[in-house]
């Protein structure tokens, strides 16, 4: 490799977008790969915005030769459909870095990446698809990677960038403490609204159960996360404001597949795996795993 890797991004939606962004502003632009060909990206934040030159390609037999990082920002209920790009961005000297959610990303991605290094990664920032097509960045980004050697390479791509890369030991802890933030949120699907609904005193109840729920089974997975947790989390969407969306909830609302297995299924499935009884999963699953899939 040069002084910097060769970098593609699979999946320019919001996260990716945001990705794609911060590495076009220290002049490290990656070939933008996606189902829909574009001629450029946006991104919007408090300060302006960015403007990320394409195309978008659209066509993997497009592609040449294997990059040396590769992003994967797709939703995990498009892991499939990426194949046919993995095969040909990816060789057994690429680092596949997942921009995904979930603690199962290594095992989601590995069978599609041609032998090379799959990377998890915690995602840190809210960002969103408007109207207009563009991306409404809203808190600074930020990904916390495993501390392994093949995490130099994406420390390397986005050094000097505004998304900031930070390397964690117990990389488990920190990608299960996400999951339970993402799990909760889970809740938004079922009630059709957004952040603004944990301000109500029955919902703050609910979700601090369902936490809790959660947390038992992170800690069985061997997650070191204390018992704070499910009060920090809750006074986060808590502080957040009102009009806030999550993902699975923006999917639902526009008719997509949701990510109820990675983000909800995954607790109720260790949770059996351990012996912990699971009663709220197992409301909250097969509702959104219905919301998902019908029929009906």
């Amino acid at each position: 490799m040069s002084e910097f890797p060769t970098i593609a991004l699979v999946g320019p939606g919001a996260i990716g977008t945001t990705v794609a962004a911060a590495l076009h502003e220290v002049h490290r632009t990656p070939q933008l790969c996606g189902r829909t060909a574009h001629q450029q990206l946006v991104l919007r934040h408090d300060d302006g915005e960015i403007v990320i030159p394409g195309p978008v390609l659209s066509n993997p037999a497009e592609i040449a030769k294997p990059f040396d990082l590769v992003f994967v920002a797709v939703k995990t209920t498009q892991v499939a459909e990426t194949a046919p790009w993995l095969a040909v961005l990816c060789d057994e000297n690429s680092v596949v870095c997942a921009l995904q959610n979930g603690v199962e990303q290594v095992e989601q991605l590995s069978p599609w990446v041609n032998g090379a290094t799959v990377l998890p990664s915690v995602v840190w920032f809210p960002a969103q698809r408007e109207p207009d097509a563009s991306v409404w960045l809203r808190a600074k980004p930020r990904l916390t990677l495993p501390d392994v050697p093949a995490a130099q390479r994406v420390v390397q791509a986005l050094r000097d960038s505004r998304c900031t890369v930070e390397l964690e030991a117990d990389f488990l802890s920190i990608a299960w403490r996400k999951l339970l933030q993402n799990a909760v949120a889970g809740l938004m699907v079922l009630a059709n609204r957004r952040a603004g609904m944990f301000q109500r005193e029955t919902i703050t109840e609910l979700g601090l159960a369902y936490l809790h729920e959660c947390l038992s089974v992170a800690r069985a997975e061997g997650a070191n996360l204390s018992d704070n947790v499910p009060q920090e989390i809750m006074a986060g969407f808590h502080r957040a404001p009102a009009d806030l969306s999550t993902s699975i909830l923006a999917d639902r609302q526009a008719n997509r597949p949701l990510e109820w297995d990675i983000r909800n299924g995954v607790v109720q499935r260790c949770g059996k795996k351990h012996g912990i009884a699971t009663p709220i999963s197992d409301v909250v699953v097969p509702l959104l795993a219905a919301g998902s899939e019908g029929p009906g």
